[in-house]
């Protein structure tokens, strides 16, 4: 039984030795194996490798990836003209030399990750002093992200000590004035806005009391010319009628007495409730009385 016992636990031992001496590395990363606390070799291809149990030998691993380094800091900068801006940028970076990373950066990709990040920022601060806000936004944004990964890519590739790293891009994804000058800029732009609104509404109102005064003047002129006309043609009919009136009044003057008879009893009984008391014998109903009514016109 002790002799089952010790062959089955010599078993799982040499199976723990065994496992320990074999790793697997995968096709996004390098693997490094360490000698008692020396690089010993670099793996770059995927597949299954062996070592050394440990402790004479271990393994880790670094990422082989396209990175992405993005900017965390809103620290402001300035440029030719003293304005303070905030610039959010972003790097694309990869290991491209394991061991001359692992000796001059870090053991992981955290390591490398501040360290560039206080190279980009500091070439950026660099270049941006030689730029205005205009160039900064405009101009001259591509020529400044391409100095700012020259100096980088001559920093980490320095001969003296290589970060063992390669830079692909570098790019601006934000600039914008530091926050207590984006207020002040912002209560300009609303009170030269406010301006501009204030003037085209005065403007607007302006124009609107000379087209109403325009419009008011047309209508008293219009009205003018039409009343000018009505009365021209009233006075041309009443002419006419008086002329009318006089040619018929002229050929027979008892029709003409008979009719403006007719007219004072029109005018007279003009509504049903009116009521006339006039003498029998007066000159008003003479008309009436005249045995030559029936002979006017003859």
């Amino acid at each position: 039984m002790n002799r089952l016992g010790f062959i089955g636990a010599s078993l799982v031992l040499a199976l723990a030795i065994l496992s320990s001496t074999v790793f697997v590395v995968d096709q996004r990363q390098f693997g490094v194996v360490y000698q008692l606390g020396q690089i010993r070799s670099v793996i770059t291809e995927p597949g299954l490798n062996f070592k050394m149990p440990p402790p004479l030998q271990n393994v880790s691993y670094i990422d082989k990836r396209l990175l992405t380094l993005d900017s965390t800091d809103a620290e402001p900068m300035l440029t030719a003209e003293k304005q303070r801006v905030v610039i959010d940028w972003y790097v694309r970076w990869r290991v491209s030399e394991p061991q001359e990373y692992i000796r001059n950066v870090g053991l992981d990709e955290r390591a490398g990750a501040l360290q560039l990040t206080r190279v980009v920022r500091n070439a950026f601060q660099q270049e941006v002093n030689k730029l205005t806000v205009n160039e900064l936004l405009s101009t001259k944004r591509d020529a400044l992200m391409n100095d700012v990964r020259t100096q980088v890519l001559s920093a980490v590739r320095s001969a003296e000590k290589p970060w063992g790293m390669d830079v692909v891009d570098v790019r601006i994804n934000r600039v914008d004035y530091f926050e207590t000058i984006t207020e002040s800029v912002y209560r300009r732009m609303e009170a030269e806005r406010q301006q501009v609104a204030n003037q085209l509404r005065s403007t607007g109102a302006a124009e609107g009391e000379q087209i109403r005064a325009s419009a008011d003047r047309q209508r008293e002129v219009t009205l003018a010319n039409a009343y000018r006309e009505a009365q021209k043609v009233k006075g041309d009919g009443d002419a006419e009628a008086a002329r009318t009136y006089a040619e018929a009044f002229g050929k027979d003057a008892s029709f003409a007495q008979f009719y403006r008879s007719l007219e004072a009893y029109k005018s007279s009984f003009a509504n049903k409730s009116d009521v006339v008391v006039v003498d029998p014998s007066s000159e008003f109903f003479k008309a009436m009385r005249s045995s030559n009514i029936g002979n006017t016109g003859k």
